[in-house]
């Protein structure tokens, strides 16, 4: 059945109905939700701790393409983004607000799937949706805002990077722009990429896959990072390099990475060959932290973080702030070319 069939109204029950039928009340921000779908607004019970807020937007066409991404991994992927932005700052979620623009002939039962996607990602982050809104468009447009709540002194900013502070990095970071190019030509020619691999076989296919249909925002890490004393972080969605960039810009500080020591996933290597290295330095869409610290600090993050942390850089001076130094594995300065996404700018 597609949605033009059951109008926005009864859209919007169903979609009720989901969220009511999912809800998590031993969730924090289920507890304090007074009213969620059903009224003009969304209401909740306010706290003494940071608010957080943030918004984004995918568009398809531009971030997704249905001919290769399923629905229910799109609903996980918007969710996920947005959470990332939260996990970013060191906080924790509370609530999502969904706005939904869908051609008539959309079924419903995609929308379904998407919503089942995104309430997956809700149990497993503890967080809500309060509301949101439904119209007709001729290409989907999927735009989420989500509300957060840090404790004060323990937010993670841009900004905050000082000389002297090493930077460091969660995870690995590369996979997502593989998984993708993997998707696009496995439409193209499906045979021929499941045995491209070699000795990978149909799981490390998925594990590329999985990295950019459904990622991971590293919300308890980050906020294990600001407990430790962590002060500026970023989250990886536009390419290792430039969000490192955008941390050097709002601490005006000059920063240098040592491209021998960025973590390559050995899987990456298979995949992309000598392209790896430049998939892991401006790939996007990975959503691991970059983030600055002392050395103390960062002894006591690797103690218990329980992920992969590796140092690739320094932070080295205010003299020339929002300054990038990139060198190669024997020191020497490299240019970085173009690396990471930008929207509205041509490359």
């Amino acid at each position: 059945m597609k949605i033009s069939e059951i109008g926005e109204f009864g859209l919007i029950d169903m979609i009720a109905g989901m969220i009511a039928g999912h809800r998590d009340e031993a969730a924090e921000s289920s507890k304090r939700l007074i009213m969620g779908i059903g009224d003009d607004a969304a209401l909740w019970k306010g706290s003494e701790r940071t608010q957080v807020a943030t918004t984004d937007t995918l568009v398809e066409g531009v971030h997704f393409s249905l001919k290769f991404c399923d629905w229910e991994s799109l609903g996980w992927k918007a969710l996920a983004v947005n959470l990332s932005d939260i996990a970013a700052m060191g906080a924790h979620p509370l609530y999502a607000l969904v706005s939904l623009s869908l051609p008539g002939d959309v079924l419903v039962q995609d929308v379904a799937s998407f919503y089942k996607g995104m309430l997956d990602l809700c149990s497993k982050s503890g967080t809500t949706i309060a509301g949101g809104n439904c119209s007709s468009s001729n290409k989907v447009v999927i735009t989420l805002a989500v509300v957060g709540e840090v404790d004060a002194g323990r937010t993670l900013l841009r900004s905050g990077a000082e000389p002297g502070d090493v930077v460091a990095m969660t995870g690995f970071t590369g996979l997502s722009a593989a998984g993708l190019k993997r998707l696009q030509s496995k439409g193209r020619n499906n045979a021929r990429n499941r045995a491209e691999i070699a000795g990978g076989g149909r799981e490390s296919e998925s594990l590329l896959e999985e990295a950019f249909l459904r990622p991971r925002p590293r919300l308890k890490e980050a906020q294990f990072l600001a407990g430790k004393g962590v002060k500026a972080a970023i989250d990886v969605s536009d390419g290792l390099l430039k969000d490192l960039g955008h941390i050097c810009e709002s601490s005006k500080v000059s920063t240098e990475v040592n491209t021998g020591s960025v973590p390559v996933h050995p899987l990456l290597k298979e995949y992309s060959g000598r392209n790896a290295l430049k998939l892991a330095l401006g790939g996007g869409e990975d959503y691991e932290l970059v983030f600055t610290a002392s050395k103390k600090t960062l002894s006591k993050v690797k103690e218990g973080i329980g992920c992969p942390v590796t140092v690739i850089g320094k932070v080295t001076g205010k003299s020339e702030a929002g300054k990038l130094i990139i060198r190669d594995e024997k020191g020497k300065v490299v240019s970085p070319g173009k690396y990471g996404w930008e929207h509205f700018k041509q490359s």
